[in-house]
């Protein structure tokens, strides 16, 4: 968003004159975008352009900040209930006939909080999405439990928020935060965002910044201390809120808000693997599900909260696995389908894709999309990679799946049995990061990559040559990836299950035999492996939980982690086991 962009218009509230931006159909809901410490409005750019095609979006400069004037005096200036005047002002002014859906970050979020639970706001705030900054109120009456009732666990929570807000003490020394803001802090605080946070330059911070964090540090003067001595009692929520918790946030503790449903009697969790300044860090996530929280309150219904596992993490996330017409594939499909992700299901099996992205749907998934693709092929693999980044947008979840098997000794795999399992098992992977990993990395914005290798991949043995060179190639190629992919917040995942009832082994071919005793081998293995019994649900449920954990290799059935410590501190073991030659 630049200034030629939006629509601009001074209100003036209580001595000082607001900045308004506006962009979009005024005729639209109205999502009015509330900013932080040591913010102004530009922090909500990315977002605001993203919802400004589907919403009537404001933002304003809170006073003393940015394009707005500063009280005078400062003390005294900055109250919560002056920001609510402010607040209202500029509301009544861009929104006078409807009520606005209210996004704050940050002390944006902080003074929402105040918005939403005072009695004079009623019927003005249709919702409320808070992003990294607690109720005041809410805060005090926490603070205020676990010192009535200690316990080891409560007094660590205590600690632990207490050695988050430094920063708080600091900005209460007098004169101290104006001459650092003014001095060396206000000309290395960009370099410091990027840095840390891995925000990039661009309109954002302003050069009004210095002023902004000095006049700011009175927020914090004027309202902290008070509010957290006498919180109110009353500080109930008359509007449904949707409460982003990033994950990585080194000011706030989550505990922060095991308490809220208390006091949000309609309360939506989302949570997010990011660091604090998630407005332009995440703006496609945020922007995403402050769209559908909104929609859901502008359509007469509560927000959906999708009943499956992790659902507060990936919910309207998009999600690509291969291999997904069966197996681990469909299973992994499904769970993040239950968790209230977008699913793409690719498979060569057009027919069996469709049929998976149909079940998605009827889990929970918001949107499912079959697409077919051979992912040996690498023109199939690009033409897939187009059709996604611009039908769908950018992946923030992507699982390798696809893969065959392949059993018997060295001497009786031809090269052309080489080829079609590294096509495959190796090269579908690579493809699949190379494609689609890259556009994640260029985004900015984070995401996932799980490339499914197999125990096989640190177990040897002497009738797997050539599907265990594959799998060990994926695991070296995750571990690689995940150190390049580190400095742009992508995790990467090498999921090694063991034996799992899946298809893979009716279908897996036997080299140096003829059709019959081939035949004759896929039915044992595949009678098995079923007396095994381990579904591909329990590993699909490892492969999320391998996302949300960020875990760089996740052995997955109780054989497969057993090899994994063998191979780190026994591999002479494992060498002797895989002399042994199996039955079949």
């Amino acid at each position: 968003m630049t200034r030629e962009d939006a629509r601009e218009r001074r209100v003036t509230t209580g001595g000082v004159e607001l900045c308004v931006a506006e962009l979009g159909d005024p005729a639209q809901p109205t999502v009015v975008l509330v900013h932080g410490y040591p913010d102004s409005k530009e922090v909500w750019s990315p977002v605001a352009a993203r919802l400004a095609d589907r919403f009537h979006v404001v933002l304003y400069d809170v006073r003393g900040h940015g394009r707005s004037t500063a009280p005078r005096p400062l003390r005294g200036g900055f109250t919560l209930a002056k920001l609510t005047d402010d607040f209202l002002a500029v509301v009544d002014a861009v929104s006078p006939d409807r009520p606005v859906h209210l996004v704050g970050h940050d002390w944006g979020s902080v003074q929402s909080w105040e918005f939403v639970t005072a009695a004079r706001t009623e019927g003005r705030i249709a919702s409320f999405t808070s992003i990294s900054g607690p109720s005041l109120d809410h805060f005090g009456h926490w603070i205020n439990a676990r010192l009535k009732r200690p316990t080891p666990r409560r007094i660590g929570q205590l600690l632990g928020q207490g050695a988050k807000s430094w920063y708080v003490y600091l900005l209460h020394t007098p004169a101290l935060p104006e001459l650092a803001w003014r001095g060396p802090l206000g000309k290395r605080w960009p370099g410091i965002l990027e840095r840390v946070e891995r925000v990039q330059a661009g309109d954002y911070p302003t050069a009004s910044l210095p002023a902004d964090a000095a006049h700011g540090a009175w927020l914090y003067r004027d309202n902290v201390r008070a509010r957290l001595r006498r919180p109110r009692p009353d500080a109930y929520a008359h509007a449904p809120v949707q409460l982003i918790t990033p994950q990585g946030d080194a000011f706030l503790s989550e505990r922060l808000y095991d308490d809220l449903d208390r006091w949000v009697p309609r309360l939506t969790r989302r949570t997010l693997p990011a660091r604090h300044w998630v407005p332009r860090t995440r703006p496609d996530q945020v922007s995403s599900w402050i769209a559908e929280f909104v929609r859901s309150v502008e359509g007469g219904r509560p927000a959906e909260r999708p009943a499956g596992r992790h659902a507060e993490r990936f919910a309207g996330q998009l999600v690509l696995i291969t291999g997904a017409g069966g197996g681990i594939g469909r299973a992994t499909a499904f769970s993040f389908a239950e968790a209230g992700a977008r699913v793409i299901a690719v498979d060569r099996d057009a027919e069996a894709a469709t049929r998976t992205a149909e079940l998605c749907r009827l889990a929970g998934a918001p949107e499912a999309w079959a697409e077919p693709a051979d992912v040996s092929d690498e023109q199939a693999m690009e033409k897939l990679a187009e059709t996604v980044h611009r039908a769908y947008g950018v992946l923030d979840v992507l699982v390798n799946n696809a893969g065959i098997g392949l059993s018997g000794s060295f001497f009786t795999t031809t090269a052309d049995d080489w080829r079609k399992v590294l096509d495959v098992n190796l090269w579908g992977v690579i493809h699949g990061c190379r494609l689609f990993g890259a556009r994640m990395a260029e985004r900015g914005q984070g995401g996932h990559i799980v490339n499914i290798a197999s125990a096989a991949a640190y177990q040897p043995s002497r009738a797997l040559p050539a599907y265990s060179t594959s799998k060990a190639a994926v695991l070296m190629l995750s571990e690689c990836l995940r150190a390049e992919l580190a400095g742009q917040g992508i995790g990467v995942t090498a999921v090694c299950p063991g034996f799992v009832n899946t298809g893979i082994t009716s279908t897996a071919r036997f080299t140096g035999v003829d059709e019959a005793e081939q035949r004759r081998r896929q039915q044992r293995s595949a009678r098995l492996y079923g007396l095994r019994n381990y579904p591909p649900e329990k590993v699909a449920d490892a492969i999320l939980d391998a996302v949300v954990h960020d875990r760089p290799v996740a052995p997955v059935t109780p054989e497969a982690r057993g090899a994994h410590l063998l191979s780190r501190f026994a591999p002479g073991l494992l060498r002797r086991i895989a002399r042994v030659e199996p039955r079949l």
